[in-house]
């Protein structure tokens, strides 16, 4: 535990004022969908699901998935079914049952080769394996069919008793344990790190849903798979729980410095708006763009249920300020927020990873 004592009290200390953040903030909602967003891009990303930014952007405020790729309809389902995480918490703990609804919410709709085949929602009755095409070439294989069940009784209890052990500590052995017993046939990467936020504002250690590790994860893809590997096969569990707790202080801070950001830029667009002598309209346009950094005249209609004429005006002021732009023309015509975006996402170059699986990540851009 001394090895761990630095690293915990680093993260934990990181923790606590990303919480004080989600705390203090007069509009701390304006910041979950952002965060979310980029943990459902990175998290996708690592199962081999690529999407652009524009293209979930533009399926969030058009809200028609026939118009899409299957995988932007696929990252859309991991906010989703984040959301509904969130919600449901309110009136049923972590269970089983949370668990199997949001797997139904992220396989819905996704093509055969992507989980379809399955049935979303419903927990394996065949031996999966991780690694290879043959299980007799697996490089893990997870609990049969007939004790994953078991299993997770055991992690729900476990989730819901009295340990001494630090929360963090706890968080790196339930998400290591959730990923061992790969409860269903697809999904179970993406489920294991949604959990983490979830269990996080359970627990009151986050006031906001505003810490994802997922970005870490991807970016240090290799590592991620072969700690978690290395405590199957010989108890490393040190070595894996660092990991894990550093990824927590670096995400953790990361989100203070976001939050912080995107706080000083929502005050400033409406500053902007208020100097140029608007109607309030434009303020609640402003507000939106924080929760999705995108709109069409049609969304603007919508969301205000204004003219079109009144929509196309306050968009134009809008461009005027600064505040948005115009997107590619090549699709109907939508104006993006660019600074929110850059503040949110991770545009900035990082350190190259191998690429998860087969897939080739692409680098979020804006074209």
């Amino acid at each position: 535990m001394n090895f761990l004592a630095r690293p915990l009290e680093k993260a934990t200390l990181a923790l606590g004022q990303l919480s004080g953040v989600g705390r203090t903030l007069a509009n701390p909602h304006l910041l979950i969908r952002p965060f979310s967003r980029v943990e459902a891009v990175a998290s996708s990303r690592i199962e081999g699901t690529v999407t652009t930014l524009p293209e979930l952007l533009i399926l969030e405020v058009e809200a028609d998935p026939s118009k899409a790729r299957t995988d932007t309809q696929e990252v859309r389902n991991y906010t989703r079914a984040l959301d509904h995480g969130l919600q449901r918490l309110k009136t049923l703990p972590i269970s089983k049952r949370l668990i199997q609804e949001m797997h139904e919410i992220l396989l819905s709709g996704v093509g055969p080769n992507r989980g379809a085949r399955f049935r979303p929602g419903e927990f394996k009755t065949d031996q999966n394996w991780i690694g290879a095409r043959l299980i007799q070439n697996a490089k893990f294989v997870p609990a049969p069919a007939n004790e994953a069940l078991r299993c997770l009784d055991d992690l729900e209890r476990y989730i819901h008793s009295e340990d001494d052990l630090p929360l963090l500590i706890q968080l790196a052995l339930i998400h290591y344990q959730f990923e061992t017993i790969h409860p269903f046939p697809d999904g179970n990467g993406r489920i294991g790190r949604l959990l983490i936020p979830l269990l996080l504002c359970e627990q009151k250690a986050l006031s906001q849903p505003l810490l994802y590790l997922s970005t870490y994860f991807e970016r240090n893809y290799t590592q991620y798979i072969d700690l978690m590997f290395e405590v199957s096969k010989s108890g490393a569990w040190n070595e894996w729980i660092k990991f894990f707790i550093d990824g927590v202080a670096e995400a953790a801070t990361d989100g203070v410095t976001k939050s912080t950001a995107l706080h000083d830029l929502h005050r400033d667009h409406l500053q902007r708006v208020q100097s140029a002598r608007s109607s309030a309209l434009l303020a609640k346009i402003v507000n939106s763009l924080f929760a999705i950094p995108a709109t069409t005249i049609s969304h603007v209609m919508r969301e205000l249920n204004i003219s079109y004429n009144s929509a196309k005006n306050n968009i134009q002021k809008l461009l005027d300020l600064k505040i948005i732009e115009k997107g590619d023309e090549s699709r109907p015509q939508w104006y993006y927020a660019p600074e929110v975006i850059v503040i949110s996402s991770e545009l900035k170059s990082r350190p190259a990873k191998e690429p998860a699986q087969d897939s080739v990540p692409r680098q979020l851009t804006l074209t």
